[in-house]
């Protein structure tokens, strides 16, 4: 493997770090039984609040905190709506995204194109030098190194930890988790606002990161909450095969940039689309599985082929918390 692949696959794991963050905060707040459509706008307003505070003040550190705190209010609206007024928690996500998009492309009028702050890499040290892992992991920056152990984090809080398995209980069957103590709501709002403070970090990790500054409507986060909300789906709500979802998208942009040149018969705009179309594609393969018309198809296939693809839509099928959306009636 060259240099120049080397680094542009680091390059995709520092790319894809907004979008990991992202994908992780929603996917612990739909864990708890919560929807968060308000995800796209979040980041949106996130993205622009983070780089203003970061610009005015000159620390970084602040910026990313004013993304945090933009992404909790927003989760926590969301919550208290679902929880406490008994709203339909799509409909307030979804109004909700649409707001915060306005508000971002409003409120950052004063700081569109401005020259601001970015983070510095942070180079391991030895680390850095192993052959190959030293240039794809271990000359990242903090938010990259921050989202590769998040999905560690949230992995083994979920499976390996008893407030991990009152999380899962929540989402999946929150009467069960009240008789053995659990205050449903009281948790659901914590880990909604710390998904939504996640969320809220993927939009400085953009505008102080992976592409520095606000450039409005032309900065490229604008659909970026849908997506993660796409591969939170496809990851079937496990923090590692999310994970692995985040990637391939990320993986699926840099060759459409890389192949350009190999493909000049190919319009620029079909390589740079390609990799949404393939992401509803392996959105809609998650559960075709188990339609009645693919079962009707598989029948007719001989015993082998239908065996293989069976176990192919089986790995990929995902099911949903059985509470997801569903508020708690807690007495």
């Amino acid at each position: 493997m060259n240099a120049t692949t080397l680094i542009g696959l680091a390059g995709v794991l520092a790319a894809a770090a907004p979008v990991l963050l992202a994908v992780l905060g929603e996917t612990i707040t739909e864990r708890a039984g919560i929807i968060n459509l308000s995800m796209n706008g979040s980041i949106l307003l996130s993205a622009m609040g983070g780089f203003a505070v970061a610009y005015t003040t000159g620390h970084l550190a602040l910026g990313f905190l004013a993304g945090m705190l933009i992404g909790s209010l927003m989760a926590f609206i969301v919550a208290y709506s679902s929880i406490n007024l008994r709203v339909s928690q799509v409909a307030v996500g979804f109004v909700l995204a649409l707001l915060g998009r306005d508000l971002a492309y409003f409120l950052g009028v004063p700081y569109m194109n401005v020259p601001g702050p970015s983070l510095p890499g942070m180079p391991i040290p030895l680390l850095k030098d192993v052959p190959v892992l030293g240039v794809l992991l271990f000359r990242q920056n903090g938010m990259t190194y921050l989202s590769i152990a998040l999905i560690f984090g949230v992995w083994l809080w979920f499976y390996r930890t008893r407030p991990g398995l009152m999380l899962r209980g929540i989402g999946e069957r929150p009467a069960a988790a009240f008789v053995r103590g659990a205050n449903v709501n009281r948790l659901r709002y914590l880990y909604t606002i710390v998904g939504g403070a996640i969320i809220g970090l993927a939009g400085p990790a953009f505008t102080l990161n992976v592409k520095p500054g606000w450039m409005g409507t032309q900065t490229g986060l604008d659909g970026m909450g849908w997506i993660a909300l796409a591969i939170t789906i496809f990851g079937a709500w496990n923090p590692i095969r999310a994970a692995v979802g985040v990637y391939l998208f990320a993986l699926l942009q840099w060759l459409g940039i890389v192949l350009q040149p190999s493909l000049p018969g190919v319009p620029s705009q079909v390589l740079q689309v390609a990799p949404f179309p393939l992401m509803i594609l392996a959105l809609l393969l998650v559960n075709i599985g188990s339609t009645e018309w693919v079962g009707r198809t598989l029948a007719a296939l001989p015993d082998s082929t239908r065996l293989f693809i069976t176990r192919v839509l089986r790995s990929l099928r995902a099911q949903p918390p059985a509470a997801l959306g569903t508020p708690f009636e807690q007495e």
